[in-house]
């Protein structure tokens, strides 16, 4: 017998994806949620591999917010795929020196995921959250589920209510 195809593979008991899973059941959701064969760091590939827009995803991105005091702290923007962030617009609507992408080390360090497996919930530590409103435009959008190969369904409202997220106009008027 064939060796298992990474598709074949269920991460749910991998600890980050359980840490989410455990966080969603919280919350009354068990979601649906895919294994993918094929590490998913992106929209476009999450969207290609899902067979959806990438702007159907929710894609978790952490910048460092640095406060007036030169502090850093994480901050979680989960926004269309089919948008970038303008971090200056960012900064200017939160009144914060800076926003600037963290590095992978300040990513995990700050939510206990690698980069292309941040989900929404499930961090080590809180993390203020800004929701694209664009993802309202979606009945359903599809996040991280903690690994770079598990994505979970959502919505927009469901993000909103389990995030304690500030919904937020995120990309370039």
């Amino acid at each position: 017998m064939a060796p298992d195809r990474p598709a074949d593979v269920d991460r749910s008991t991998h600890p980050s994806v359980a840490r989410v899973l455990g966080v969603l059941s919280g919350h009354g959701i068990s979601p649906t949620i895919r294994h993918l064969p094929d590490a998913v760091r992106t929209a476009q590939a999450a969207a290609e591999a899902l067979g959806v827009t990438p702007a159907e995803i929710a894609n978790s991105l952490v910048f460092a917010a640095i406060d007036s005091d030169g502090e850093a702290s994480p901050l979680l923007i989960l926004t269309s795929g089919g948008h970038r962030v303008d971090t200056e617009r960012v900064r200017r609507d939160l009144g914060l020196a800076a926003v600037e992408r963290a590095d992978p080390a300040f990513v995990r360090a700050r939510t206990g995921f690698a980069i292309g497996g941040v989900a929404p919930v499930g961090h080590v530590e809180p993390v203020r959250t800004l929701i694209d409103t664009a993802l309202a435009r979606y009945e359903q959008v599809w996040a991280a589920a903690g690994h770079s190969h598990s994505v979970f369904a959502t919505t927009y409202d469901e993000l909103v209510r389990i995030t304690s997220g500030t919904p937020a106009e995120v990309s370039a008027p």
